[in-house]
């Protein structure tokens, strides 16, 4: 995520250091230990096998929570142990992931990536299982080609099934909105910003209302949503060309999003948090806020956040600009895992249409399986937190049509870098005369 989604310094990478060492000195199996031959020994034949699904992401995360206490209580031979390393992916997660890859132990039997390490994981099939090997090719029909093949490498190795998409929302406070005298009804606040320039004005007339609360939690969720929207104008790119070249300084999606986060932060409309901090949560269940923008996954995030105090607080509009699709992730097996075959059972359990369906209407993520998105329980699926908001007809409906953005194998390096620009402009640690230039350079640095 998609956090993923996606978040807390150096006592995150503590955590995950430690984190290094404990797994990598245990069998990835739990309690199982296997022979040469992949056999289980005599000794613990008695034992159940022990799955780690390891994830990342804020608030509810990927969702597994009920799907995992289902699975678990059907399946006393092969038990699910989900083990969130942290909120960041660019940062923390996906680092941390690579460095267990390539050393070929301390990673779980199913990890989550983000759409942002699809590109570097396609790039190395020696790091995964072949999920064609258990019978998971049948799968295909399931999704769509673009996260279909996403999760195939250049030699044909199936290597990942697609969890959820993006899709895009606002999420606002309607509470904080009336008390700024302004509508309240999820169609009415849609209407109030046909464009991001109507977005701006809203934001001013808010703040002149409501004071102690800022409009927008910060310039980097902003940036994301303009930079994917004007990436559907530009050929579906964003730091990368197709051909993995670099064009941060060339791609006018780029600019455009900057431009817009910059223009925010310097009238003042952002609460200058950045997304997926300890402070960021607390600001959502302090009210520090009133918008941010929501792709589906981003529900969780912002319920699990404000936790029960916001329940019917927070709705749903539309998003300025129309549409747009940030995010998503995929469920892989590493070829370090001692239990491959049980590996790929729960990340088929995972990945399929009941589950995917339970997930999205529990907790809001967006099934990338396309039976899910036809299930009638999807299509008609209210989110109570979110005032009873329609999310199934605000996401699914448009799910089909989504247009899968290209992001190249270093692109989950290059965002990172970015966005600590865009959020370093909105904070003070980067001046605002010098971030465009700053934003390209450290892209350089980061692609390499």
């Amino acid at each position: 995520m998609m956090i993923s989604k996606r978040r807390g310094g150096l006592a995150v990478a503590s955590a995950l250091a430690v984190a290094a060492l404990t797994v990598a000195s245990c069998s990835s199996g739990g309690g199982t230990s296997t022979g040469s031959s992949g056999a289980p020994a005599s000794s613990a034949a008695a034992e159940p096998v022990t799955i780690r699904v390891q994830t990342f992401g804020g608030g509810t995360n990927f969702g597994y929570k009920n799907a995992i206490t289902k699975w678990n209580a059907e399946h006393k031979d092969i038990q699910i142990k989900e083990e969130h390393l942290t909120d960041q992916f660019e940062q923390q997660y996906w680092p941390q992931m690579i460095q267990w890859l390539q050393a070929g132990n301390g990673a779980g039997d199913v990890v989550g990536i983000d759409e942002g390490g699809m590109g570097l994981a396609k790039a190395h099939p020696e790091w995964w299982a072949d999920l064609k090997e258990y019978g998971l090719e049948s799968r295909k029909a399931d999704f769509p080609a673009w996260k279909w093949e996403n999760g195939v490498t250049a030699d044909g190795k199936l290597f990942g099934l697609g969890t959820d998409i993006g899709g895009m929302s606002l999420c606002y406070r309607a509470d904080l909105f009336k008390k700024a005298g302004l509508p309240t009804e999820r169609d009415k606040v849609s209407a109030l910003w046909p464009t991001w320039d109507e977005f701006m004005n809203v934001a001013k007339t808010f703040q002149s209302k409501v004071k102690g609360t800022k409009f927008t939690d910060g310039t980097n969720t902003l940036y994301q949503v303009v930079l994917y929207q004007e990436a559907a104008k530009n050929g579906n790119v964003t730091y990368f060309d197709k051909d993995n070249n670099l064009i941060v300084d060339k791609n006018p999606a780029v600019k455009t999003g900057f431009d817009f986060a910059m223009k925010m932060s310097q009238q003042g409309l952002t609460a200058k948090l950045r997304n997926f901090t300890d402070e960021w949560a607390a600001g959502t269940q302090k009210g520090a806020f009133a918008t941010v923008g929501c792709p589906s996954w981003m529900l969780g995030v912002v319920s699990g956040n404000a936790g029960d105090g916001g329940k019917g607080k927070w709705d749903v509009a539309s998003v300025p600009g129309g549409g747009g699709n940030w995010g998503g992730s995929w469920l892989a097996v590493p070829k370090q895992s001692k239990h491959p075959k049980e590996a790929a059972m729960v990340a088929d359990y995972l990945t399929n249409a009941q589950t995917e369906a339970s997930i999205f209407t529990d907790f809001g993520n967006m099934p990338s399986n396309t039976k899910a998105q036809q299930d009638p329980a999807v299509q008609g699926a209210k989110n109570e937190f979110f005032n009873d908001a329609p999310i199934g007809e605000i996401f699914a409906k448009s799910a089909s049509s989504l247009q899968p953005v290209f992001l190249g194998v270093k692109h989950a390096q290059v965002k990172n870098a970015i966005e600590s620009v865009i959020q370093g402009m909105d904070d003070g640690s980067v001046p605002y005369d010098k971030a465009w230039q700053q934003l390209v350079d450290d892209a350089v640095k980061a692609a390499g």
